[in-house]
């Protein structure tokens, strides 16, 4: 697993949660462009997903991988979903939404490098 990835999409997670959370605190409901960089965030996530299984084809994976692809589908599905349920509610209880779905992705992501590097 790319530790620099990891390290990106750590930083767009924390991004896309400091921007939900500014609109939180203005009462606002979350925007188009938000649900854009959560996809960005998603794309980066799925490009993960094709190295990490490229790597452990090859034989370097993860040290316990039905955990490490449990959080890796968790972490695919969180904004997509947290990304409807903002689309779906106009208040700024979507903001919420958002700014903890892309905290949590965050911290999977962390908990990912985790599993991975025990190996």
């Amino acid at each position: 697993m790319s530790v620099a990835l990891s390290l990106v999409i750590g930083a767009l997670c924390l991004a896309l949660a400091g921007w939900a959370a500014w609109f939180v605190v203005r009462d606002r409901a979350v925007i188009l462009r938000q649900l854009w960089g959560a996809c960005v965030v998603e794309a980066v996530l799925g490009l993960q997903v094709v190295l990490a299984l490229a790597q452990t084809v090859a034989g370097d994976g993860a040290s316990d991988p039905a955990l490490y692809w449990g959080y890796v589908v968790t972490a695919l599905i969180l904004l997509p979903v947290a990304g409807l349920w903002a689309f779906a509610e106009r208040t700024r209880w979507s903001s919420v939404v958002l700014a903890v779905a892309a905290l949590t992705v965050a911290f999977l992501e962390l908990r990912l490098w985790q599993i991975w590097g025990a190996a």
